[in-house]
């Protein structure tokens, strides 16, 4: 296993990660009028509606499909009846979908962006690297679905499971799991772990409000009295 993969894939996941949970906290502490998305819907609203929706329901279904799929352990699949070979199809299935939807998507979106010449004013290269970042990432996941027939036994998906699951735990030989991986898996994990590292720089940020607003729910109700 040569340094330049132990780095990549057993050190940088944690500088990723905290990168990612104290840069957001910093932002969020000294620059809380830029926790915004930026929304241009006042400026140009073509093909945001139809683009904003398949970007943010891809990219959603893709982020949890991944949380659920490489960290829930083994054990619990097993114990639920699904087979390696089982999930391996499911998440071919379902990433095919979900990213597909995210994709199809993003390229919207920027081809709304570089149609306008008010939004291209607007644009910020902050925006370009995010939103061609997401799309380059979606790229490469979908281009493992091919790679993927030839592993329809699930061991392959094993591997990166265990590989999750050990950054997670701070096992230290989590970067050997993955050591004969085909490159087009390991670039796309690549661009996935640098997603969290260009996070709170961006307007990714507001990602972080978007979950926060679940606690809405359960939040008591206000008591409005009129005066007099």
């Amino acid at each position: 296993m040569s340094y330049l993969h132990h780095f990549v894939f057993g050190v940088y996941p944690y500088i990723g990660l905290a990168i990612f949970l104290f840069g957001s906290l910093v932002r969020f502490e000294r620059e809380q009028y830029t926790w915004k998305s930026d929304s241009s819907q006042l400026i140009d609203r073509r093909k945001l509606r139809a683009g904003s929706y398949l970007f943010h329901i891809g990219v959603l279904g893709v982020f949890f499909g991944h949380l659920v799929g490489l960290l829930t352990p083994l054990a619990v699949w097993d114990a639920l009846g699904v087979s390696h070979s089982a999930k391996q199809l499911l998440a071919m299935v379902a990433g095919g979908i979900f990213g597909g939807m995210g994709l199809i998507g993003a390229l919207i979106l920027i081809y709304r962006r570089i149609s306008s010449e008010r939004l291209r004013a607007i644009t910020t290269w902050r925006d370009k690297l995010t939103l061609g970042w997401i799309t380059v990432t979606l790229i490469l996941g979908l281009s493992t679905i091919v790679v993927s027939k030839d592993h329809l036994d699930g061991h392959m998906m094993t591997l990166f499971m265990e590989w999750a699951q050990r950054i997670l735990t701070f096992r230290g030989d989590a970067a050997g799991y993955i050591v004969n991986a085909p490159g087009i898996f390991k670039l796309h994990i690549f661009m996935g772990m640098t997603l969290f590292v260009i996070f709170p720089f961006t307007r990714l940020v507001h990602v972080w409000s978007g979950f926060g607003s679940a606690s809405y729910v359960t939040r008591a109700w206000q008591l409005v009295r009129p005066r007099g």
